[in-house]
């Protein structure tokens, strides 16, 4: 049971990543387009907001991303609400909307301490729309460290872009992704600790070597470079 549940765990923060595109998505997932809510898309797979928010971990049902993968069918053993779909709280326009706020023009209200997670120049940095992190050029197996404390919820190669991916889930609010990398260290359901080596840079799934390093407040994106020691 508690690796059914770690899975299920894990496919819902694997959702959240999903980065933009217009790869299919399997059966019982769905794909946020431009102008979609919650509600919305609980209505056209005939159930509720609440089990859309609650099967994908949606402390903020408003904030949903454009390219965002969505379960819209219960995980086996799951409960569903049975409710008309009702309405999240009153919102100020569309998914487009929500990408403000993942923007990182709006701090969070609790904040969380990192460190670098590598050495090395960052070559690209975070815009909220193409780039949803921060890209951190190095040499092939350089080590990659936890940027803060937590517990290892995804280790695997299973998403498209990513190559071998970490998810480390700090607390309630705040995970970090690294992605690209040569080889992982850690494993699921591994507590790290700050500084801890979890990963080596590589280029999987990407044309160079790098770190891309993400950061996600509820589940949005927000720019890592604005919680990361000044170097």
């Amino acid at each position: 049971m508690v690796k059914i549940i770690r899975r299920l765990t894990c496919v819902s923060l694997i959702a959240v990543l999903a980065a933009c595109g217009s790869a299919p998505v399997g059966p019982g997932f769905y794909r946020v387009e431009r102008g979609d809510t919650v509600s919305k898309v609980a209505r056209a797979n005939r159930t509720s907001a609440q089990n859309i928010a609650r099967w994908n971990n949606l402390t903020d049902p408003n904030a949903i991303e454009v390219g965002q993968v969505l379960r819209v069918a219960p995980p086996a053993g799951s409960a569903t609400v049975a409710t008309t779909p009702v309405e999240p709280p009153a919102r100020t326009g569309s998914a487009d909307t929500s990408n403000a706020a993942a923007s990182g023009l709006t701090t969070p209200a609790t904040s969380i301490a990192l460190i670098w997670p590598t050495q090395g120049s960052v070559i690209r940095g975070f815009d909220g729309k193409n780039s949803k992190g921060i890209d951190i050029a190095g040499a092939s197996g350089t080590q990659i460290v936890a940027a803060a404390a937590g517990t290892v919820v995804y280790a695997g190669n299973g998403l498209r872009g990513y190559g071998n991916l970490l998810i480390v889930k700090h607390n309630a609010d705040y995970l970090s992704a690294y992605a690209h990398n040569r080889a992982l260290l850690v494993k699921e359901g591994q507590s790290v600790t700050q500084g801890q080596a979890i990963a080596e840079m590589g280029d999987t799934d990407t044309n160079r070597v790098m770190l891309h390093f993400e950061l996600r407040y509820k589940g949005s994106s927000i720019d890592p470079s604005r919680y990361l020691p000044a170097r």
